[in-house]
């Protein structure tokens, strides 16, 4: 049995967030005690177990004495999403596995995603390695601080699509998934890029930013994947077709469409394909633009659109480049990864080899 403690920093107000301590164990997370987070080192004890804080918004995982990091210490950043509906769950399987193969895990469970890559920052100099515990809104926090401090980057699935980790064949069994991190195996990736906002799968406008407005972190809490389902048919049912400009180095087109996506990765959206050639470190973006007259007919295309084929129909505009700069007549936002970050006119480029990542071992590159 493992004990840590979550400290959540001060909100806007000044008030000091609550020491929440919490007993470990695979596949669980308890709620044993809690007080007011302290302005200095402090230990807790919580039934039989010794619980250390640290500081105001972060803890160590200890089994004994709380000491300087030494050479020999292996330490792990890990940021849990609060609000992932498996986040506690991941928390307890990852410190447990974790914690078992050697690690000290430094953790931090933000209120915002606005926290993630600061914190990461602040907290790099003496760690080995990134972990987040939550789905692809939550790495997609965590990238401008990976491609800054160049460290690892650990995943262990905990969020609605978790479209990386599929795209990474990572396993979604979140013991599995830990044990890969412990395994050490490493892939270099790309990173997509959108008017400086970088993301690891899909950037896109149009009925998928639609979908990420409108699909509330409450409807993807209580229904999972089928919370998708949901507000997809929602926002189907209201779908009307922009006009827009497409620039690559083959020279500008322009469309009237439902849809303009650009995957660095290969999968998006609970496990669509953004095309069944791409791979996540080719250096290369993947468009289509989806230009259908009538909304039902992309229930004929579903199928293709799993398999990443959709560019077979002539309904759908399908490029490969290395960048792509897309126009509008009005702003229309850009949704990253589950995320709106920015508005058009929207500059997409890649990063090749941004980011370092574990990955099972018959899939991974050599060591790094």
């Amino acid at each position: 049995m493992i004990a840590t403690t979550f400290v959540t920093p001060a909100d806007r107000s000044g008030t000091r967030g609550m020491a929440t301590a919490i007993v470990m164990e695979p596949g669980r997370l308890l709620v044993t005690c809690m007080e007011p987070a302290p302005d200095a080192q402090r230990a807790l004890v919580c039934g039989r177990e010794r619980l250390v804080t640290v500081g105001d918004d972060h803890t160590i995982v200890t089994k004994g004495r709380l000491s300087r990091p030494s050479a020999s210490v292996r330490r792990l950043l890990m940021i849990i999403n609060r609000g992932s509906r498996s986040g506690g769950e991941a928390a307890g399987v990852a410190v447990s596995r974790l914690s078992a193969a050697g690690y000290d895990l430094v953790i931090s469970a933000p209120h915002s995603p606005r926290e993630v890559s600061p914190w990461i920052e602040a907290h790099a100099d003496d760690a080995e390695a990134v972990v987040v515990a939550g789905g692809d809104g939550s790495l997609n926090a965590a990238a401008p601080a990976l491609v800054k401090t160049g460290l690892p980057l650990g995943i262990i699935p905990a969020g609605t699509a978790n479209d990386l980790a599929r795209t990474l064949g990572l396993p979604q069994d979140m013991e599995a998934a830990a044990d890969v991190i412990a395994a050490g195996h490493r892939r270099q990736i790309d990173l997509g890029e959108v008017n400086g906002h970088p993301f690891f799968n899909v950037a896109s406008l149009g009925l998928s930013a639609e979908l990420a407005r409108q699909l509330t972190k409450e409807t993807k809490r209580r229904f999972g994947r089928l919370g998708y389902a949901i507000t997809a048919l929602k926002v189907l049912t209201n779908a009307r077709p922009f006009r827009a400009m497409i620039v690559s180095s083959d020279g500008a087109v322009r469309v009237k469409t439902l849809q303009i996506a650009v995957g660095n990765g290969r999968y998006y959206g609970g496990g669509m394909a953004v095309d069944h050639r791409a791979e996540i470190d080719d250096s290369h973006l993947d468009l289509y633009s989806l230009e259908i007259g009538r909304v039902w007919k992309l229930l004929a295309m579903a199928y293709d659109f799993r398999k990443g084929r959709h560019g077979l129909w002539q309904e759908v505009r399908a490029s490969r480049d290395t960048s792509f700069e897309i126009r509008t007549r009005r702003p229309r936002p850009i949704n990253a990864d589950g995320e709106l970050v920015t508005f058009t006119p929207a500059r997409f480029g890649v990063l090749p080899r941004a980011v370092s990542v574990f990955v099972p071992s018959a899939t991974g590159q050599d060591r790094a």
